[in-house]
């Protein structure tokens, strides 16, 4: 990673489970780390059941800063197992545990053990914004066309 930037995230591991490792980039380019579940015991999702997963850390990141979860792509394609607010927002003022909203959405039910990969986690630069109400607004030529307008589909 040493010729990528890099902003020092503070990481705090909250899990109670033996052995439970921190996040790690799996190689040198990966733009995200996986989140792993923090359950003491194995969580059986039924198929269109949600769950709320723990991830087992906390995290204190740099303001301008924002880390979104993502579904994994091998657990989406192969299970139908994703993530129901993605991308997920982690504020750079939010101190509590990582969690996760898994949704199964096969028709299978699907079983979440100790410690598996079930989301990632990937760091992005926020701003905020000044808004400033205005009667009109520049016209594009685009203009108010809404979803499918640019394309075929």
């Amino acid at each position: 990673m040493a010729n990528l930037p890099f902003s020092e995230v503070h990481i705090k591991k909250t899990s109670k489970l033996k052995d439970f490792d921190i996040p790690s980039y799996q190689t040198d380019e990966a733009a995200g780390v996986d989140l792993s579940a923090s359950i003491e015991n194995s969580i059986k999702i039924r198929a269109w059941e949600r769950e709320i997963i723990p991830c087992g850390i906390s995290i204190a990141m740099p303001k301008g800063l924002e880390a979104q979860i993502r579904p994994r792509s091998g657990l989406a394609f192969k299970h139908g197992i994703t993530i129901l607010n993605t991308p997920g927002t982690i504020d750079s003022d939010y101190r509590g545990e990582i969690k996760v909203i898994l949704i199964n959405l096969s028709k299978d039910e699907f079983t979440i053990h100790p410690k598996d990969r079930i989301a990632q986690m990937v760091f992005t630069n926020a701003i905020q914004v000044k808004f400033k109400e205005v009667q009109n607004l520049d016209q594009t030529k685009r203009g108010d066309g809404g979803f499918g307008s640019t394309g075929k589909d």
